[in-house]
Formats: structure tokens, C-alpha cells, sequence
């Protein structure tokens, strides 16, 4: 079974307390700011495993041959699109638009958090982290040929901060300003306590053309391909079918050490299906080359065929080192009937992982109990000292769930209605005052229980058929609404279900992100991430003890802090994991003989082989 999607936090950050958002600030006179090494990288906690004079990274092939096609299918849940803005809220965004557009720096995916210069060659951050210096390479340019400059970055802020999807407008809140010192020299300001990732922040974002918005809504959805200085440029598509993106010969970063042995592919192209099946048979008959497969069921039975036994399409399973998120069912708190927590952890008893993953997922998968699973950020057993000094203080607003051992699902008999937990869950809503009456679980206004799980695709029903089981011999009525893909995202956004399933991905060093998904002042926010409403201040202050994390250790002990406040909520119910990336392709690739710590790397390491190619009969 897939995980739903990956809503990626990419540019995640703080929100006001009031929740307004205060105008961008761009500054175009001198300005008193902090002064600062120069150095040609960045992280989070100083440290950086390259050189300044490094030649490439250590998991590319620097002579890795150019040419050739990448087609697949991509990892979202979204099975269409209809524009090609994907820093906006409207519409449904095309994958792959990252492609098209460059940033400040860019991340090393074989370290936690280090990102190197790309449009900007070197960086100063001040002693006090309020300011952060970009030095832009002069021969930096757009697709089109003209020059980017610093205008173009603080340009950039400027509009993802006033006009982008909540997630930049909450990243960039602590931003203060931008100075424009020349036309290849630019400083962001930042303001407040919770500035320590805010200069990685800057750097990662997608730089905008100035130029061509001057003439262009930005904060409309197009299908008009946007001017970017990226590797690619968008190629030929048809919406909500495919997209193609085509390799630039002269792109001007092609030889810089972060882009060494990266984009080998002369095009990209993403395939759309409305159904996983459609997708997998389209592999089997050669309509493209790569698919990730999400599906036990599938990844067990359906690839017994000739092609996969004499090797030609390749079966593998890769290490998958990130923390693997937070995968379940959540829960919209912002219902009434909801808000009692002993409800939501009756509808966890409900749910049988065991008999689930024996009998649909053939043991494949492990149960997912924490928002850092598969990370060293999940709290294990009772707290720490170390973590007891950081919730002792907010003791009046936790449960006392949170100082036992960390919540743990429960472990059912596998027989699929387990009598024991069902009895447990029973009891919890009777304490929580719904009864049983006429068969029927109702509470003091005589109101029923009734769970509606929305939904945009048929292959979760033979997940939550068996959930509904359970939950009728609990006396709840439960029923599936199926919608399309667009109405599901736009009942996401505006909070219109009751439960949901939903997977959010966190890095190796977390920070503003968890606002949008756990934040309080997010709670509430039209297209917001926190889904299921958790509106905690021992959240939020967890949270801001994570960002102002001085050192790893610091950051790991709030990180544990935070998951066993998080998990006593019962905001979810978990779903499962797997650290493995199971991939089906045709055999026509190559790959470095490193795998990247945090990242597959397929789009921007792996090559095309055209002898293997044309073993297959693939041009």
C-alpha cells in the first residue's frame, strides 16, 4: 500500500502569534548589518564535510554521458495537474517544476543539512545570525539569456512572501528585509529568536525572474511555462497527462562543482495515471522506463512476468535513510466530536495494522508510531532527563500520558477484530461519553458517531473497508467518500473532512516546518498543512525550543520532547513504513556506485546507457 503523498515541507517556518502577516521589507539604502566569513557553504550547525576547492559530490560520476530519457511516474498522490506555478495554492502544480529554476545554494544530499554556492558563489552569515551576505556569480543567467542579479533574489522574496502558498509566506516571516548592496551582492535581514535555519532558507529558494513577472501575474495559475535558470526548461505536455522537461545545453551552471555529473538526462518526462494499476501495466508494455512502486500487493504478485525473470526489468530495493514521517489517518479536530482525545484513541484500537499488513501488505511493512520515525528524533520508552527539564515547565498543559513511556499503538492478535482492543475502545468512548444505544454508539444529545473518510482514489478502500468493520461493531458509523483528485485537494485546503489519509515527510533537521503542521497559529489557516487542527501551546513551544536548537544533541532532545506531546494527542491514527525505496525499471540506466545518504538522486545522477537501450529495442 502507497504512502499517500509526499506534502514535503520544503519552506516551512513561523507564524505571527496574531496570525497576520507583516509586508515584505526590501531595502534599497544602506543598512547596518553584521559582518561574517565568507564561506563557500552553509549549515545549520557550521559544519561542512567539502572544500571550498571540491571538484563534485561523492555520490555523482563527474563523467557520468549525457543523453538519453528519464521517464516515469512521480511519488505524489496528486494523479494530475493544471499549471506549471508550483509556488502558489491554486491549482494543482505539474511535478518536476524545480527542474526550471536555480536558488542561492544547494543542499549535499549526503549531509544533514549543508547546502553549497550555486548562483551565489560564497555567503557571510553575521556572528549573530541576523544578517546573511550572498555573493552572486556575475555569469549567473535566465533561460532566455539575460542576466539574474540581486534585484531578481529580492524580487523573489518579495513575491513568495506576499503572494506564494502559505508555506513561504510562514517560512519568511522572521525575514525581515533584503538589501540590494549590488548588482551581485545581496543581504537578507532577520528578526526575532528563531533565525538559526532562516539563512538555509533564503538560499533554497527557487529565484524568480523579475523581468518576466513584471508583465505576468504571478499568483495566477498558468500553463504557460515560467522563465527559469534551471537545467531544464518545460518541454512539451498535456495537462493532467504528462509533462516533458528537456536538458539545456547552455545552461550556465553546468560545470560547477554542485552540478558536476547531475542532469544527465537530455529530457525528463513525468507520466500521469488516474489508477496505480493503469500505471504498473503501462510499465509492463513499455510505455516508460521508471516507477516507484508504493503497493505491496503489487511489489509481491505482479511482476512475475518474463521481462522481470530474465533481468531486462529490474526489480530493486534501496535504502531509504530519511526519516520516513508521519503516515496515517488524520483526524480533523476541529469537529466536535473529535475533540475528545479518548475518542480519537478509540478509533487507533480500531484499526488493525496486524491483520492488515498479513494479509494485504505480505509483511512488508513496520507499524509508524512517531512524526520522526525512522530517525533518531523519536522518543523511545519513558523521557530523558534531559527531556523531563524541557516538559516539566509546560506540565499544566500536557497529559500525563506524555511523562510515562512514549504512546506506543496497540499490538492486535491479527484475527482482524481483535476482542481485546475493541473492548478497550469501547471503554474509552464510553468515559467520553458516547454509549451504546439501539446498536448504535450516540452521545447525551442523542447525536450518533459517524466517520467519513475522504478519499480520491479506489485502491484505499480494501484498506478502510476492514477499518469500517471494526468500527460498526463498535457501534460507529463509518463510510468512504470517494471525490476527484482536484476536490479532494480543495476540501484539504479549506479543511473540509473528517479523516484522511496523508503522509508528511520531515528532514533531518527539522524547524519553522513543524509550525505549519503542528503550529497553533496554523490551526486555523486556509491551505495550511496542520490538517488535523492541533492547536497546543506546549507545541508551540516545543517547537520553538527545536529552532532555537544551538547544537544536534539540543535539537534531538526537543525533537523526542515534542513527539511524546504530539503522540499523546491522538491526532492520527498511524498508518506504517518502510526504509526501503522499491523501484521497477527497465534496464537502460546507470547510477554512481554511491547512493546519496537523503536522496535517490534518479532525477539528477542517475544516466541514460543507449547501448543497453537498444539491447531492449529502446531508442
Amino acid at each position: 500500500m502507497a504512502p499517500i503523498t509526499r506534502r514535503e515541507a520544503i519552506t516551512l517556518g513561523a507564524l505571527i502569534a496574531a496570525g497576520a502577516l507583516a509586508p515584505p521589507s526590501i531595502l534599497r539604502v544602506a543598512a547596518q548589518t553584521g559582518g561574517g566569513e565568507r564561506r563557500h557553504g552553509l549549515s545549520t550547525f557550521g559544519d561542512l564535510k567539502y572544500p571550498p576547492d571540491f571538484r563534485n559530490f561523492d555520490y555523482v560520476k563527474p563523467e557520468a554521458p549525457k543523453g538519453g530519457q528519464l521517464s516515469r511516474t512521480g511519488t505524489s498522490s496528486v494523479n494530475t495537474f493544471n499549471s506549471l506555478n508550483p509556488y502558489i495554492v491554486r491549482g494543482d502544480a505539474a511535478q518536476g517544476m524545480g527542474l526550471t529554476f536555480d536558488s542561492l545554494m544547494v543542499r549535499a544530499q549526503d549531509e544533514p543539512d549543508a547546502m553549497y554556492g550555486l548562483v551565489a558563489e560564497s555567503v557571510a552569515i553575521a556572528p549573530d545570525r541576523l544578517s546573511a551576505t550572498f555573493y552572486l556569480r556575475p555569469e549567473a543567467r535566465f533561460s532566455d539569456g539575460s542576466p539574474l542579479t540581486a534585484e531578481d533574489v529580492a524580487f523573489t522574496f518579495e513575491t513568495l512572501k506576499s503572494k506564494g502558498s502559505p508555506a513561504y509566506r510562514i517560512a519568511l516571516r522572521d525575514v525581515a528585509g533584503v538589501q540590494v548592496k549590488s548588482p551581485h551582492e545581496v543581504t537578507f535581514t532577520f528578526q526575532g529568536e528563531n533565525v538559526r535555519d532562516l539563512p538555509a532558507r533564503v538560499a533554497g529558494l527557487p529565484i524568480l525572474s523579475k523581468a518576466y513577472y513584471a508583465t505576468r501575474p504571478f499568483e495566477q495559475t498558468t500553463l504557460e511555462p515560467p522563465l527559469g535558470s534551471g537545467p531544464y526548461k518545460v518541454g512539451p505536455l498535456k495537462q493532467g497527462a504528462f509533462i516533458t522537461y528537456q536538458r539545456r545545453p547552455d545552461y550556465w551552471a553546468k560545470d560547477l562543482p554542485v552540478n558536476r555529473g547531475r542532469f544527465n538526462f537530455d529530457e525528463i518526462r513525468f507520466e500521469y495515471f488516474r489508477d496505480r494499476t493503469a500505471e504498473l501495466e503501462a510499465l509492463k508494455a513499455r510505455a516508460f522506463l521508471l516507477r516507484q512502486e508504493f503497493t505491496a500487493r503489487d511489489w509481491a504478485t505482479q511482476y512475475d512476468i518474463p521481462a522481470v525473470r530474465n533481468g531486462q526489468l529490474r526489480r530493486e530495493e534501496l535504502p531509504d535513510r530519511n526519516p520516513s514521517g508521519a503516515q496515517g489517518f488524520f483526524i480533523n479536530m476541529r469537529k466536535e466530536k473529535f475533540r475528545d482525545p479518548r475518542v480519537r484513541e478509540a478509533l487507533n484500537y480500531a484499526f488493525d495494522f496486524e491483520w492488515l499488513n498479513k494479509n494485504l501488505f505480505y509483511d512488508s511493512y513496520t507499524r509508524t508510531n512517531s512524526v520522526f520515525e525512522n530517525s533518531t528524533l523519536k522518543a523511545e520508552g519513558p523521557p530523558s532527563a534531559e527531556e523531563l527539564a524541557l516538559l516539566e515547565p509546560l506540565k499544566a498543559q500536557l497529559s500525563e500520558e506524555v511523562f510515562g513511556p512514549a504512546y506506543v499503538s496497540p499490538v492486535s492478535n491479527g484475527s482482524g477484530q481483535d476482542r481485546t482492543l475493541l473492548r478497550e475502545a469501547g471503554r474509552l468512548l464510553e468515559e467520553a461519553g458516547w454509549t451504546i444505544k439501539n446498536g448504535r454508539r450516540t452521545n447525551a444529545a442523542g447525536e450518533p458517531l459517524t466517520v467519513e473518510f475522504l478519499m480520491f482514489e479506489p485502491t484505499f478502500e480494501r484498506v478502510v473497508a476492514p477499518y469500517i468493520k471494526n468500527l460498526r461493531l463498535l457501534g460507529i458509523e463509518g463510510r468512504m467518500r470517494m471525490v476527484d483528485s482536484a476536490q479532494y485537494q480543495e476540501r484539504l485546503k479549506n479543511f473540509d473532512f473528517e479523516l484522511t489519509s496523508q503522509r508528511f515527510v520531515l528532514g533531518v533537521t527539522p524547524g519553522p516546518e513543524l509550525l505549519a503542521l503542528f503550529g497553533s497559529a496554523a490551526a486555523d489557516q486556509v491551505g495550511s498543512y496542520n490538517l488535523a487542527g492541533i492547536s497546543n501551546p506546549a507545541v508551540d513551544a516545543l517547537i520553538d525550543r527545536i529552532i532555537q536548537a544551538k547544537s544536534r544533541d539540543e535539537l534531538t532532545t526537543a525533537a523526542r520532547a515534542l513527539d511524546r506531546v504530539l503522540r499523546a494527542e491522538h491526532f492520527w491514527v498511524p498508518h506504517w513504513y518502510s526504509a526501503k525505496h522499491r523501484l521497477a525499471y527497465w534496464d537502460v540506466f546507470g547510477r554512481p556506485a554511491v547512493i546519496a545518504d537523503y536522496d535517490l538522486g534518479i532525477e539528477d545522477t542517475w544516466w541514460y546507457e543507449a547501448e543497453k537501450a537498444a539491447k531492449l529495442g529502446f531508442k
